[in-house]
């Protein structure tokens, strides 16, 4: 993922005397200081997972959170599981539903999604997922959220009412366990439907289910880039 703007573009001082970094989340004003411009994405969007959604057409990574993978279940307090990135999903799903949505780009990541920060009808939807303890302040990048993270940790919600696995942490976890059977350690499996040509990560929930048979153009990859260089595209949300 890009480095955030704020660290990188150098306009972190103008906006702090602008007033528009006032608060811990950028806000629809932050997000309005380029104006209308090409970087601009606006219209219905379509939930992929917790931290990613479609719109118009280009899919949008959400930058600066890490939210639970759909597979990943995390710790309920006093015991037991709660099927978080499911409910990551939702409640991204509940936030960009209706008109009004629109994200600014911040660049694009190694498999060609755009970064972006977006908001609807006011409302910081990056931070949002933050602040109800949906997703992690993704620090390895920026730490644009980590005020609105320890909010939420204060306040034990969601991923925060007790101790639980981190995405990135699940997502290294299966990823180690996949390797280990895979042809050379290559576990990305590509699969071909009549949906196309598709990429399956070993986090996938349908992973386990997926055969790849190499007499019919089906292939392993070992990174994701080189899936995406070959012409498939990864599985939407499973």
């Amino acid at each position: 993922m890009a480095e955030s703007y704020l660290k990188t573009s150098g306009l972190a001082v103008a906006f702090a005397l602008t007033g528009l970094l006032s608060s811990s989340t950028p806000s629809l004003a932050l997000l309005n200081w380029f104006g209308g411009s090409n970087d601009e994405i606006a219209g219905r969007a379509i939930v992929v997972d917790g931290d990613t959604i479609d719109v118009d057409g280009r899919r949008v990574r959400l930058e600066g959170i890490d939210a639970p993978e759909l597979s990943q279940t995390c710790t309920k307090q006093g015991g037991g599981t709660w099927a978080c990135g499911r409910a990551a999903a939702n409640a991204l799903d509940d936030l960009v539903r209706g008109t009004g949505l629109v994200c600014k780009s911040e660049g694009k990541d190694k498999y060609g999604r755009t970064l972006g920060l977006c908001a609807r009808d006011g409302l910081d939807l990056n931070g949002e997922m933050v602040r109800r303890g949906l997703a992690w302040a993704f620090v390895k990048y920026t730490k644009t959220y980590v005020g609105v993270e320890a909010e939420a940790r204060k306040a034990h919600a969601g991923i925060w009412q007790a101790d639980t696995q981190t995405a990135w942490d699940y997502r290294s976890a299966r990823w180690q366990t996949a390797e280990t059977a895979a042809p050379d350690g290559c576990a990305i499996k590509g699969n071909i439907s009549g949906n196309g040509r598709i990429y399956h990560m070993p986090w996938n929930t349908w992973y386990p289910k997926v055969k790849v048979d190499a007499a019919l153009g089906e292939k392993w990859f070992c990174d994701e880039a080189a899936a995406v260089a070959a012409g498939w595209r990864p599985a939407k949300g499973d």
